[in-house]
């Protein structure tokens, strides 16, 4: 596992307390809605410390944060709120703080791993390498 173990195409696999914190971090019910077991493509171009990150949604719909680790970037949220956050590597996963919640993304064997904590709500989203 090198340093480009994020570079790939991942698709939606399964979540884990998905309704408890998206209702926590204020998502208006047609968002969550559209995003309840979505077949989102997670799509990871990286170069270095330099990373692109979009995610396509059915419907053709797509959001893409692109960042460098140790620098601030502006991001955007899956409410679609705009903001500055300076992610970081830590043991191999991607840590980002979002406005109101903590993120992380790590590789685990084939799969691509995110967990988002919200007030001890801990949302899991599980994706598989396609590409």
């Amino acid at each position: 596992q090198g340093n480009m173990a994020f570079a790939g195409k991942y698709e939606f696999e399964c979540d884990e307390n998905y309704d408890e914190f998206v209702k926590k971090i204020g998502l208006s019910s047609d968002k969550i809605e559209l995003g309840r077991n979505c077949k989102v493509i997670t799509e990871v171009v990286q170069n270095g410390n330099d990373f692109t990150w979009t995610q396509h949604f059915p419907g053709g719909r797509t959001m893409s944060n692109s960042f460098t680790i140790g620098k601030e970037s502006d991001m955007e949220t899956m409410g679609g709120k705009k903001f500055k956050a300076t992610t970081k590597m830590e043991n191999g996963k991607i840590v980002a703080d979002f406005p109101n919640y903590h993120h992380t993304a790590e590789i685990c064997g084939d799969k691509l791993v995110e967990i988002s904590t919200v007030c001890g709500i801990v949302y899991k989203r599980t994706s598989k390498r396609i590409a």
